[in-house]
Formats: C-alpha cells, sequence, structure tokens
C-alpha cells in the first residue's frame, strides 16, 4: 500500500512515511493509491470480531510495512485505555443506536485514533533513532486527546493550539492540567479556524518542519482516519445481527469532516452504509454543501458544541479528490479560487454524487437543548450537546426503514453547562474529571500570529 498527495505533488510513499510527513510536503493530503475493497462474507467475519481484533485486522490492510506482532502490539497497547470492555459499545435508546465512542482516557471519539497515533509515532521514532516534535491545532477534543495519547512519549514533544476562551472549561482543563515537560499548551486569540490555518501554514515551510522534526496530530494525517473506520465496522456488526438488516444509516456530528470521511471509506471498502447523516451546528457550511452545493466561508459562530464551531473543514480536500475524478490539477486549482474567493461551486453531476453519499442537517442551539431534553426523558440516556445534533439530525435526515446508529462522540459531564440548560442538572462526572479544577495548570497565551508560534516551537523544539 502506497500513499500519494490530493495534490499530485509527491511520490509515492510508504504508510510509515506518510505518519511520518503528516501534511504532504506539496501542501495536499495523503491517501492510498486504491480502497481495498471487501466481500460480503469478509465484511461480517470481521465485523464480529472484538474490537482490538478488528482494528488490527482494518489496519493492517492500510500498514502493510509495519510488522504485524508490532502492529498487533501497538494496538493492544492502545485499547487497553479504554473504560468498556467493549471499547466502543452499541446501546439501543427507543429506535436510535448510540455508538459510544467516549470510553478512551479523555472521554472523547479522538482516543480511538489518538492512543493508536501516539503509539505509534513512539515507535517510529525509535526505530529511526530521531526525534519529533508534535504540532496541532484543536476546537476542544483533540487536544487534550493528542496530549494524553503523547505525554511521557520518549523523545517527543507536542504543542496543541487551542482557540482562547472558545473551548469548553473541562475540555481546557482536560488540557493545561497535563503539566509534563514534553506538553505545550497555547491559547491563541482567535478561533480554531485560526490556529489550523497556521498549522497548516507551518506544516508548508519545509524548511522549519524539517528543522524541527514537524509532525501531524491532526486528522490531516492519515493514522487517525484508518484507525476511526475500524468502529463504523464493529457497529455495524452488532446492529446488523440485532435487526437482522443489511444496511445501515449513521449520523455523525462533524465540523472537520474526519469522522465522517473516514465512515465514507468504510463505506467504500463495501461496508453496506446506505446513507451518512452529516450533522452540524450553526457553523453549516458542509449541511450548505451536501444540500445546495454551497461550500462557502461565512463567520464562526460560537455554539453549545464547540468542537464542531469550525468553518473550513480540513478533510474536505480529500472528499475533494473523488469527487473531481482523482484530478489533483483540479484539486489544485479549486482550492487556489477558494483562497481568494472563499467558495466552492460544484457541477449537477458532482452535487448528484455527493447526494448519493451523503444527507444532512444543521441544528441550532434551541434544537440541540431540546433533544437532549427530550431524548433524556423518552429514554434516560442523556447525551451530549455534539450526540445531540446527531441525534436530532439522524431522525430528521436518515432514510426510513434503517437501523439508525448515531455516533456519540463526547461524555456529557465534558458540556455540563449544555447539559444542565436542557434537564437542570450536572452529570455525575467520571473519576477522570473529579477536582480537576483544583489541578495545577500550564499553558501560553500567544497571538494569531504564525511567526510567533513559530519562534515558540523553534524555542521549545526537541
Amino acid at each position: 500500500m502506497r500513499y500519494i498527495s490530493t495534490r499530485g505533488g509527491i511520490n509515492p510513499i510508504s504508510f510509515e512515511d506518510a505518519v511520518m510527513m503528516g501534511l504532504a510536503d506539496d501542501g495536499g493530503l495523503l491517501l492510498p493509491e486504491t480502497i481495498p475493497v471487501l466481500g460480503e462474507a469478509e465484511i461480517r467475519e470481521l465485523a464480529a470480531l472484538p474490537y482490538p481484533e478488528l482494528a488490527f485486522k482494518i489496519i493492517s490492510l492500510f500498514a502493510e510495512d509495519i510488522p504485524p506482532t508490532v502492529l498487533k502490539d501497538l494496538i493492544d497497547r492502545s485499547y487497553d485505555t479504554f473504560g468498556h470492555p467493549d471499547i466502543t459499545p452499541v446501546v439501543k435508546k427507543g429506535d436510535t443506536y448510540i455508538l459510544e465512542l467516549f470510553h478512551g482516557p479523555t472521554l472523547a471519539f479522538k482516543d480511538l485514533a489518538l492512543q493508536f497515533l501516539g503509539n505509534l509515532f513512539e515507535y517510529l521514532v525509535e526505530k529511526r533513532r530521531g526525534r519529533m516534535n508534535i504540532l496541532g491545532a484543536t476546537s476542544g477534543d483533540t487536544g487534550s486527546a493528542a496530549i494524553y495519547g503523547l505525554r511521557r512519549k520518549k523523545n517527543i514533544n507536542i504543542f496543541i493550539l487551542h482557540p482562547h476562551g472558545k473551548v469548553s472549561p473541562i475540555q481546557k482543563l482536560q488540557m493545561t492540567t497535563v503539566t509534563d515537560p514534553n506538553v505545550f499548551n497555547l491559547a491563541v486569540r482567535g478561533t480554531f479556524d485560526d490556529g489550523q490555518r497556521i498549522v497548516k501554514e507551518i506544516f508548508g515551510d519545509l524548511g522549519f518542519k524539517s528543522r524541527h522534526c514537524l509532525a501531524s496530530i491532526n486528522s490531516i494525517n492519515w493514522a487517525r482516519l484508518v484507525a476511526q473506520i475500524v468502529y463504523y465496522f464493529y457497529a455495524w456488526g452488532r446492529v446488523s445481527r440485532q435487526t437482522s438488516c443489511h444496511e445501515v444509516t449513521f449520523s455523525v456530528p462533524t465540523g472537520n469532516f474526519g469522522d465522517v470521511f473516514a465512515g465514507w471509506l468504510a463505506k467504500k471498502m463495501g461496508l453496506p452504509i446506505d446513507k451518512l447523516v452529516i450533522a452540524t451546528n450553526e457553523n453549516n457550511i458542509l449541511t450548505r454543501f451536501v444540500i445546495n452545493g454551497d461550500y462557502s466561508l461565512g463567520p464562526v459562530i460560537e455554539t453549545l458544541s464547540p468542537s464542531m464551531d469550525i468553518q473550513v473543514a480540513s478533510n474536505f480536500e480529500r472528499y475533494l479528490y473523488f469527487i473531481f475524478g482523482r484530478n489533483p490539477a483540479k484539486v489544485r486549482s479549486t482550492l487556489d479560487k477558494f483562497r481568494e474567493t472563499g467558495a466552492i461551486s460544484f457541477s449537477e453531476t458532482e452535487r448528484q454524487t455527493i447526494s448519493r453519499d451523503f444527507s444532512s442537517c444543521s441544528v441550532d442551539r434551541e434544537e440541540t437543548i431540546a433533544t437532549i431534553r427530550e431524548f433524556h426523558r423518552q429514554t434516560g440516556y442523556l447525551p451530549d450537546p455534539h450526540t445531540a445534533v446527531g441525534i436530532c439530525a439522524g431522525i430528521r435526515a436518515a432514510p426510513q426503514g434503517l437501523p439508525l446508529i448515531c455516533l456519540a462522540t463526547a461524555h456529557p459531564a465534558k458540556f455540563s453547562a449544555a447539559v444542565r440548560l436542557a434537564v437542570g442538572f450536572e452529570p455525575e462526572r467520571p473519576p477522570s474529571l473529579q477536582g480537576i479544577e483544583k489541578r495545577q495548570e500550564r499553558c501560553h497565551l500567544i497571538d494569531a500570529d504564525r511567526e510567533k508560534i513559530k519562534e515558540f516551537i523553534a524555542q521549545n523544539a526537541l
């Protein structure tokens, strides 16, 4: 399995090199030359496996250059950190199946990929006898999951940018209370999109990237998406056996397009997914894209689901590559124009392709609160606001007659203020969050200025 760039400017590389490169050297995103397609019998066999075994089988398809015994050990150690024996349990509440992705160390779905990626980075650094400085931007959950995946790793430092004052209090504390010497939290005066843009620009400075051995922890890193494919197979296997239905629908709360793109990849591999529902909050660029073919920038709106307060979806470029017929020249020209105009338009043929893959729905503040309240009243289940967006959008936009699986992306205790608005009380905190406000913090407030952030990295890099 070799990897290429969406912009066509690099020679094919191995999985290991793709992980280390993160953002392609031509500024594009890395993808496998081919997506493996599995037969129906093979899918049923795989989807019945326990989670770590399934993860090994799926990831092996994309990581052929890692010895199987090494890969199995990396995966087993990654999921040993989870607090539920099923890793990602599926629970039925009313007519909806909830895929719980929040049983990792930081209580969010990002742990599924970042525990693995942290162990993978450590293995590759040791194998190459090198050093690594990880750089990433977060809208809330990626930061803490990345930090917990990489804290105390040998010969690795991690620098995480988060938008100052625009993540939940718990999300902030999960990052800033990790004071290990290899962890650097930077609170950026700006939005997540500012941080994401700066990270991409820094990776675009190939001299700086090489000099400081920079690697990416964001979902621009291909290894993250590979790990996320796994739970779509796992959930399909559990629900299809319960219902005897071959096809299912997934509703995915998303802002950066990474989680739902992993589902799209699973579908392309042969998993019987009828539709992927893209669930958005008021920052609804992806909903406008699906419904109207309108991918145009607007202001970032602060919402009750801050991890989705994003306008520029970094993984969207990977999907562009496919709907443009794997044409890197068209990807490059389209994104050049997007930087100038802030908008992308699509042909009628392209829009038909999009509508076959996705449906979408935008859910506002009042609807989020109402969904938390009513879903709890009807089923006894307390969703966090991101999951509530997914439940509401799934019920509205999913095809009728098929099982609906909603991704529960975070524990409700991470967003207790929103939950309290809906039901009048705060969810009970898991042990990992108890007393977190009393812990020591370490964080650096910094302007959304690329050169200032580069200077900070240079001063603190390994």
